[in-house]
């Protein structure tokens, strides 16, 4: 075999590799200084620097000769090092002893540093073998994640926002203090429970319907949930989750970032209370006009019901002011709704029985304006996840703003159509004038109105409304060919 093939390295043939090796231990010497990857110096017992290997002059910066003949005390050493020498003059070792030099240019690197005995045959101590390895770079990337671990701390501990970290299967193993200042749980209390523990009840299949989106797509998703507080105040929480992947690209874990906004939702429920009152109070001149027209009836039949002895009459006049009642009855009931607060909860609703129930609730003002409504629809049934009462006030909004926009009378148009599996689009175009361009791009923002009476608020609450149902609202018009808003929501 030759040293080839070995893998050797070649000095020769195998005699005269191990002659040369026997005859020049100087070459083996070099072989082993060159190849390794740390820095070496050997010391002579005067302190002197009677050999560096290649490595060493790389990690310093100075070359063979600037050292060669040097004592180690010319050069910038921690105090400590010539205490280290001495003893190791004596036999000591010294293993990884981490310490801090100087480069040639002045700079700081950061080094792991072995010191033994060099022997000679005899066993006597003849010099000094250092051994040095630059950890500059691990160091410095050591003292960054140190840095970063303890921003990190600094800013968990400070935010106001409420941090979480929880597993796969939802038991919580981080919570931030700030849960403490808005929740009056300690992360003592809440680590280790699942992390829908402080959630109000009727949250819980709402969270369970993200979190499996969460893991079948593994993009972030942002959830508005009620939380209960130690104090039994309940805490509107906007959160984002995102997943922490593993090595594998696997979902491991998941951190949660959630910020109070019960303000926030106060403030919404004010406007949308502010919206809904100026509503009713521009839709009961047409309630109060469509009462009176049954009620006139009532007072006619009444009267010839009591003049009356034809059992045939008194029934037929009977049946007459059922039915009138029956129509007063639906009207109040419709504008009580609208009227009265409701609580906000998501619940499974038919878009179609909603718009059909605020064309009853705005079939008083079309009349007054000579304004007819079409309702089209494909499918009788379209479920969706909605609150029924605040979807109810988005589609009066839309219809009244279509009614005032034809005083002179005209058609508005409802298409619904499923545009997707899990899509719906509902349409409401009216045959009023159209909006001027540059007001279009104004429409939406609070307190800007083209109306007279009105407020602003109208599309602003509606927006709104939209966006927490996870749908988008779209608004196109031409001048004198009406306006179209166009409306697309998430259904079951």
């Amino acid at each position: 075999m030759s040293s080839l093939e070995s893998g050797f390295p070649i000095l020769g043939n195998e005699s005269d590799s191990i002659d040369s090796i026997d005859s020049n231990p100087d070459e083996l010497i070099d072989l082993f200084l060159n190849c390794t990857a740390d820095g070496i110096a050997i010391i002579d017992m005067e302190n002197r620097f009677i050999r560096v290997n290649h490595m060493y002059t790389t990690i310093f910066g100075y070359t063979e000769k600037e050292v060669i003949g040097k004592k180690f005390t010319e050069f910038q050493n921690p105090k400590e090092v010539k205490g280290i020498i001495k003893l190791v003059k004596l036999g000591k070792v010294y293993s990884n002893v981490m310490t801090q030099r100087y480069h040639q240019d002045g700079s700081v690197l950061d080094i792991s540093v072995s010191y033994s005995p060099f022997r000679n045959s005899k066993g006597k101590i003849i010099a000094v073998l250092a051994v040095f390895r630059d950890m500059t770079d691990l160091k410095t990337l050591e003292r960054e994640l140190r840095k970063t671990r303890e921003l990190y701390d600094l800013i968990t501990k400070n935010t106001t926002d409420m941090i979480k970290v929880f597993k796969r299967d939802q038991i919580l193993i981080y919570a931030s203090p700030s849960h403490e200042k808005i929740l009056g749980f300690s992360p003592r209390q809440l680590v280790g429970k699942n992390c829908c523990s402080v959630m109000l009840p009727e949250e819980k299949e709402n969270f369970s319907i993200v979190f499996h989106k969460l893991l079948e797509t593994g993009e972030p998703q942002l959830i508005e949930t009620k939380l209960s507080a130690a104090n039994g105040d309940t805490i509107f929480v906007e959160t984002s989750i995102s997943p922490i992947l593993n090595d594998k690209g696997e979902i491991e874990l998941f951190v949660a970032v959630g910020r109070n906004i019960t303000d926030r939702v106060n403030n919404d429920n004010a406007l949308r209370n502010l919206d809904r009152l100026s509503i009713i109070g521009q839709l009961a001149a047409g309630v109060a006009h469509e009462i009176r027209n049954p009620l006139t009836s009532l007072k006619g039949f009444s009267k010839l019901l009591q003049s009356s002895v034809n059992l045939k009459k008194q029934d037929d006049y009977l049946s007459i002011i059922m039915e009138e009642l029956d129509r007063i009855d639906m009207i109040v009931n419709e504008f009580m709704s609208l009227a009265k607060p409701q609580a906000i909860e998501f619940e499974k609703g038919n878009v179609i029985s909603v718009l059909e129930s605020t064309i009853n609730v705005l079939h008083p003002q079309a009349l007054l304006h000579n304004v007819q409504i079409k309702l089209n629809y494909d499918e009788e049934v379209i479920l969706l996840m909605c609150s029924l009462h605040q979807l109810k006030q988005v589609f009066v909004n839309f219809l009244k703003n279509a009614i005032e926009a034809m005083p002179k009378g005209g058609n508005v148009n409802i298409e619904v159509e499923r545009i997707e599996s899990k899509r719906v689009k509902i349409a409401f175009s009216d045959e009023g004038p159209g909006i001027d361009p540059e007001m279009l791009k104004h429409l939406g923002t609070p307190f800007y109105t083209t109306k007279d009476k009105g407020i602003g608020l109208g599309l602003t609450v509606s927006n709104k409304i939209i966006q927490e149902h996870h749908g988008s609202m779209r608004i196109e018009s031409n001048i004198g060919e009406g306006t179209t808003v166009t409306v697309e929501l998430d259904c079951i």
